[in-house]
């Protein structure tokens, strides 16, 4: 048993701010998320905007964007771009640019014009199932700065503008295209359901693998 008087473990939530500290597989962003805080102040429209840029602008988001990038330049994506330094230069600078827009649509502007939630709220509780139904469900229902439930504009509005902006404007001119746009948009909404399935699951992975360690620890410690 754990004494009364020890430390307990602190989760990465930042309360006072309303948003979190912690990241996906210890690297990625996960600062909209929020672990058994079902009561929390709203965001203002500054933090809505703040902790979008903090991910945006994170050293992590350049790598995996760079990563992506690659995968693009070995796969030949779209071919207008080209090989060498010059294709993959333009594969990145797209994928970086869809990146910021959609955060920045999703999690900030959508949310402040329509008063909802930006952050994912982990149920924590339940089967596989039940808990994945949940992660799913928030692309479509979303909570509103009031605390209410709403269907979720922000992320359906916000990842169709999103698509429009950079189908239209720095996207090859065979992207452009009403089709072409919803099909973006909806790549990017399925990317968010496996993102939020990873959110919810998350804490989990991270303290099986917390305890993997501290017990290889303990291991090590008494062989010597």
């Amino acid at each position: 048993m754990t004494p009364p008087d020890a430390p307990q473990a602190k989760k990465p939530d930042d309360s006072k701010n309303g948003t979190s500290k912690d990241r996906l597989l210890f690297a990625l962003p996960n600062f909209l998320t929020l672990e058994e805080a079902d009561k929390v102040p709203p965001l203002t429209t500054g933090q809505k905007f703040k902790v979008v840029a903090q991910g945006v602008f994170d050293p992590s988001e350049f790598l995996l964007v760079g990563f992506v990038a690659l995968i693009g330049q070995a796969s030949n994506s779209n071919p207008t771009y080209g090989q060498g330094f010059q294709g993959y230069a333009k594969r990145y600078g797209t994928a970086y640019g869809d990146t910021a827009i959609e955060n920045f649509m999703v999690g900030a502007i959508y949310p402040s014009l329509l008063h909802q939630d930006p952050r994912y709220f982990q149920s924590g509780h339940g089967g596989f199932w039940r808990r994945t139904g949940h992660a799913v469900s928030r692309v479509f229902i979303t909570r509103t700065d009031s605390g209410g439930q709403q269907i979720n504009y922000s992320e359906l509005g916000g990842a169709f503008t999103a698509a429009a902006i950079s189908n239209y404007t720095y996207h090859p001119h065979s992207d452009r295209g009403f089709g072409n746009v919803c099909e973006t948009s909806g790549t990017q909404i399925g990317f968010d359901v496996a993102t939020y399935m990873l959110k919810e699951f998350w804490p989990d992975l991270r303290k099986r693998m917390k305890r993997h360690d501290t017990g290889s620890a303990v291991q090590i410690s008494n062989t010597k």
